[in-house]
């Protein structure tokens, strides 16, 4: 009796899923942090170890503010560190999910991250094993040709040893002569110039990593990462409309009628070229028929001609105001770590598939959000207890019609 006593509230816990941590991890937190570096916020590796109490943790995740109340040492130091930025509160997240999201963190720090890539050089993100497919396809056809060297050494010593016990066998056919190596050549390369093909076919009008050079060098890691310049300020539309809209040159103005010299850290391009910040501002004033000196606009403006980087083809809908507003989502998501980049490239390749699988994996913020009000059975299985969470794939989110009508 007193065995079962012990078993079954042990059986009762729920072990914390890394799996679905990750998932909750890219959607809460993957915009300030990272496991294994500081970006806007600390690296998260071995986090469990620096809070005194695993529940003190919790309440910081869920109310940061209510942490720096209570005087918690260690909460103001690191308060104070990252200049008085205050943590975002994240009440929607249960005490299973930050579990979830610490187990991700416990398996990810055990992984040391790999060097970093060149956007553009192949298709993975930074901190990714690059692809060896064309190695391994390379080593395998070393490996047929050393076979049918091998078989063709093994025919002529066999004729030898024939010619030497006196038993009158043929002559081997030659290589280039031989019907079942011709054969299996053909469809090897048949196989491989179709596999080629259509890998080729599927990838047409994607663009991962695509990074054009633009009229003037702009920074986002400069004015989103060092600045800390809400994505929001400039790119007004993300939150209100379908298309998150380019800035016009007023909304730089606003700064750059004040910021006329650049002293920030030293501008790079992806060649390695060194950009003179000051001068592309300068570009910048040349732009608006900005006079500086005089602080006056002096000559009629242009438009400065960006390049767009991120094109969906015309038959696919997407509103960003409705992954910003009603999905809680993060610019990072689709955008990656845009607050390191001073280029812009296209960090994820936009594709179907891409686009399916996060609307699998993703939890909706489902409680106290409006705009999931008419799910009432949704709803109801939540309170039931027979659902901890809602994906974007239960409320529709994978249906034909919601991205292509």
């Amino acid at each position: 009796m007193l065995c079962a006593s012990i078993v079954i509230p042990f059986s009762s816990v729920k072990a914390a899923d890394p799996a679905k941590g990750k998932a909750t991890f890219q959607t809460n937190c993957a915009s300030c942090h990272n496991v294994h570096k500081k970006l806007t916020g600390p690296a998260l590796a071995g986090v469990e170890g620096r809070w005194s109490d695993k529940k003190l943790l919790h309440q910081w995740i869920h109310n940061s503010a209510s942490v720096l109340a209570s005087g918690d040492k260690y909460a103001n130091q690191l308060f104070a560190e990252y200049n008085k930025q205050a943590m975002p509160a994240f009440a929607g997240l249960s005490d299973g999910d930050i579990d979830d999201i610490l187990a991700y963190i416990q398996v990810e720090e055990k992984n040391v991250p790999g060097p970093k890539t060149v956007p553009g050089n192949e298709g993975k993100a930074e901190g990714e094993g690059a692809d060896n497919s064309l190695l391994f396809g390379i080593i395998t056809l070393i490996l047929a040709v050393v076979a049918l060297i091998l078989m063709q050494i093994n025919s002529n010593l066999n004729k030898l040893a024939a010619d030497k016990d006196g038993v009158p066998t043929p002559d081997p056919v030659p290589f280039y002569k031989n019907k079942a190596y011709l054969a299996l050549i053909i469809l090897v390369l048949f196989m491989v110039g179709g596999y080629f093909t259509i890998n080729g076919a599927i990838n047409l009008g994607r663009q991962k990593n695509y990074m054009p050079e633009q009229p003037i060098f702009y920074s986002h890691k400069v004015h989103a990462g060092i600045n800390q310049i809400n994505c929001l300020y400039c790119h007004a539309g993300a939150e209100k409309s379908k298309i998150a809209m380019i800035p016009s040159e007023n909304i730089c103005m606003n700064c750059h009628k004040a910021i006329k010299e650049y002293s920030g850290p030293e501008l790079v391009t992806a060649e390695g070229k060194k950009v003179n910040g000051t001068a592309e501002i300068a570009k910048l004033y040349d732009y608006v028929g900005w006079d500086p000196e005089k602080a006056a606009y002096t000559k009629p403006g242009r438009p400065i001609e960006w390049t767009k980087i991120h094109n969906l083809p015309d038959h696919v809908y997407f509103n960003h105001s409705q992954h910003i507003v009603a999905g809680k989502q993060q610019c990072q998501t689709c955008h990656g770590a845009i607050t390191e980049m001073d280029e812009v490239h296209q960090f994820a390749d936009l594709s179907m598939g891409w686009c399916i699988n996060c609307h699998r994996t993703t939890k909706v913020q489902f409680a106290d959000n409006n705009y999931y009000s008419i799910f009432e059975k949704l709803h109801q299985e939540m309170k039931d207890g027979k659902i901890d969470s809602v994906t974007v794939e239960m409320v529709g989110g994978t249906d034909c019609q919601k991205c292509h009508y």
